[in-house]
């Protein structure tokens, strides 16, 4: 069993591997190789499936991991993790819908969606990785913070 501390590092290679199988399988539909296509791209599903599930659990248990860096940095950090979060969570269903087409033999359809699904989740697939990069590996994150574990202000009597 992979030790739990770990998991930042697999969610990362997870994201790696699914924008690898995403760039071939794009490659391979160009050039007409249909079942490396399919094989590539459930591959990817089936990858960032994976990778969904390691990432809850790690961020159910240790919570929010705090950015360390400073300066121009900072905005630039934030700004790719607010970029990545927001079309990370369209993800999902833009794959089940993407995917299903497919699997219904309605190619014209899924060619016209998988001009924004595949564009889309390659980018969240890089940024996962880019994020992690910067987080853990440049600027290594103090401890997280588990949210059950979350400090509670004090209140007493005479506090304002």
């Amino acid at each position: 069993m992979i030790p739990f501390a770990s998991l930042p590092a697999l969610n990362a290679i997870l994201n790696g591997t699914s924008a690898i199988l995403l760039a071939v399988g794009f490659v391979a539909i160009r050039r007409r190789h249909v079942r490396l296509h399919r094989a590539c791209m459930v591959a990817a599903f089936a990858t960032s499936v994976v990778f969904l599930a390691s990432y809850v659990t790690y961020h159910l248990h240790a919570g929010a991991t705090r950015f360390t860096g400073t300066g121009w940095v900072r905005p630039v950090y934030f700004g790719i993790l607010a970029s990545h979060t927001v079309l990370a969570a369209l993800i999902p269903p833009l794959a089940i819908v993407t995917l299903t087409l497919a699997l219904r033999a309605r190619f014209v359809r899924h060619a016209r969606l998988a001009r924004w699904t595949l564009p889309t989740w390659f980018y969240v697939s890089v940024t996962g990785v880019v994020i992690y990069v910067l987080l853990y590996q440049v600027y290594p994150a103090r401890e997280a913070t588990p949210l059950a574990a979350a400090p509670r202000q004090a209140v007493s009597a005479g506090s304002p």
